[in-house]
């Protein structure tokens, strides 16, 4: 049986609290950096996005606090659950990213992990704007009157 026959079970980890702090204003897909038992843990769908965030250092891009926990199977060489990982992306898209950070209100947030058909670990980074009270109270309007229309139209 080759490899590409095995069917992966999808893995989408979100940020659900980035799409309520943040508005979104562009979203890239970006490649990390693990280590072995990092990926099959990933794989297994043992990760978190929460308290995530993104910075840059020295023209590259580094994920922070994101948590994937230890591999089971993983002996002496197992990873650190909490370290910084970096993210890949083409020098184009670093050079925009870094300079659209630099005009105050906007931040990289990972807004979600995925596998690729290829079996690689992908991440949603987005450039994104802190939201206001206001906007989060509208927000969370919004999401509430879906809920009631989508009852009403249940019954």
């Amino acid at each position: 049986m080759k490899k590409k026959d095995i069917k992966q079970p999808a893995v989408n980890i979100k940020n659900k609290r980035a799409s309520f702090d943040f508005e979104f204003i562009d979203t890239y897909t970006a490649g990390i950096v693990l280590t072995g038992t990092e990926i099959k843990s990933i794989r297994q769908g043992k990760a978190s996005l929460v308290d995530t965030f993104c910075y840059f250092n020295r023209g590259e891009l580094w994920v922070k606090n994101m948590f994937i926990n230890q591999y089971m199977e993983g002996s002496y060489n197992n990873h650190v659950e909490r370290r910084e990982r970096k993210l890949l992306l083409n020098k184009k898209e670093l050079r925009n990213l870094e300079g659209d950070i630099k005009s105050p209100g906007y931040t990289v947030v990972p807004v979600r992990v995925f596998i690729n058909e290829k079996g690689l670990a992908k991440m949603v980074v987005a450039l994104a704007k802190g939201k206001k009270e206001y906007d989060k109270r509208q927000s969370l309007k919004e999401k509430e009157d879906k809920r009631e229309m989508a009852r009403m139209f249940k019954h």
